[in-house]
């Protein structure tokens, strides 16, 4: 893999090709030949309500109803792919774009858009869910995601020699996170301490507006070769592939054989944020190209192929994809605005002097508008 550029398709696995054919792969194909065809359109119907839910969001950041949002768009089959195979013991730690994982863990998606609408950190129960709250801040929860995974093994949760009781715990990020000195310190205490994760590095090849070519000069699972990390490169619009590599990969992590890093190669179709204008810094015929290779598109494809895409689930699943807009739209209108003192809440896990200073000026500050009221 040395010497092969960091966007280069060299080397990844895959199972399915663009057009929806399947190609045969000597490593990973086994941990893929147990899925039926309802598992698949398992897959597709997820990864079509991620969708759904994506741009009814973006419609009604548009519409001024969210203050912002961060489109999953193009990368449904390596969010669906992946998070197909976890566990109740599994924990997820996720940065801001994993949709498609919240909805396999069971999140209401709608209650994801109370934190883009400025109402709450978080809309859901972690510990129900094994589902961490979004962290907005770069790669910061790489490294609490090792020390949940360290705690894990050290309570006797991995390779515990009841493999169906174990568990690993793996962490989502973005290609520009690898840049940040969090992810490369989470990397190292992962590797020195032989911890159950598995890191999952969505590769939409841009940071922002700038191009993984900027951040590396290789491929970026070839980061944990520098800490003596077990690594693989997926095709991540191919849902077959990524469901395969990431079984193994967790596999791997549950038994106590320690961490993996996982980089899933895939595109971004649409604005990193919607504060975004993705036309500044990449070209139509990129754009074109990756839109050939829509992973929704693809695993369709491959489904039709095999005839079992029937007509009738095909119109249950738009029903149910219309509903989830609805609902969307519905449910966010009808939040009221929460009390001010809420910014107060939840900084910190126990009462801070500091935060209590800051709610008491904002009482008194707040109480002059009322004494002016009444002074008029």
């Amino acid at each position: 893999m040395a010497g092969i550029g960091p966007l280069s398709e060299e080397g990844l696995v895959r199972l399915l090709n663009y057009k929806g054919k399947r190609v045969k792969n000597a490593k990973f194909a086994s941990y893929a030949e147990d899925l039926t065809p309802d598992d698949l359109r398992g897959f597709w119907r997820d990864m079509m309500l991620t969708r759904a839910f994506d741009n009814e969001a973006t419609s009604l950041q548009r519409q001024g109803e969210l203050g912002l949002w961060v489109a999953s768009l193009g990368q449904e089959a390596a969010q669906i792919g992946s998070a197909s195979v976890l566990r109740d013991p599994d924990y997820v730690f996720p940065s801001y774009r994993e949709h498609g994982v919240a909805l396999k863990r069971g999140i209401d998606l709608p209650e994801i858009l109370r934190t883009f609408r400025g109402h709450q950190h978080g809309a859901w129960d972690p510990a129900a869910h094994r589902f961490h709250l979004y962290t907005l801040v770069i790669g910061a929860h790489s490294l609490h995601a090792v020390g949940y995974a360290q705690a894990m093994d050290w309570d006797g949760l991995v390779g515990s020699g009841k493999p169906e009781a174990d568990g690993a715990v793996i962490c989502y990020f973005g290609d520009g996170a690898t840049s940040q000195g969090d992810v490369n310190e989470a990397l190292i205490f992962a590797s020195v301490n032989n911890a159950p994760i598995v890191f999952f590095v969505q590769n939409n090849q841009f940071a922002i507006s700038e191009s993984t070519t900027r951040q590396s000069k290789v491929p970026l699972a070839q980061r944990a070769d520098g800490v003596g990390m077990e690594n693989v490169r997926v095709d991540g619009n191919d849902a077959i592939a990524v469901h395969a590599v990431t079984a193994w990969a967790m596999e791997h992590a549950r038994s106590g054989a320690g961490p993996v890093m996982i980089e899933a190669l895939t595109y971004r179709m649409g604005a990193h944020t919607t504060s975004d204008d993705p036309t500044k810094y990449r070209t139509k015929a990129d754009e074109d190209y990756w839109r050939e290779r829509d992973p929704i598109a693809r695993l369709e494809a491959h489904l039709n192929s095999l005839g079992e895409l029937p007509e009738d689930f095909v119109d249950s699943v738009a029903a149910e994809c219309k509903e989830m807009g609805k609902r969307t739209r519905e449910a966010v209108r009808s939040w009221p605005k929460p009390p001010k003192h809420l910014i107060f809440e939840h900084v910190y896990a126990e009462p801070h002097a500091r935060v209590e200073a800051e709610r008491t000026w904002f009482e008194r500050y707040e109480a002059t508008f009322a004494d002016a009221e009444v002074a008029r």
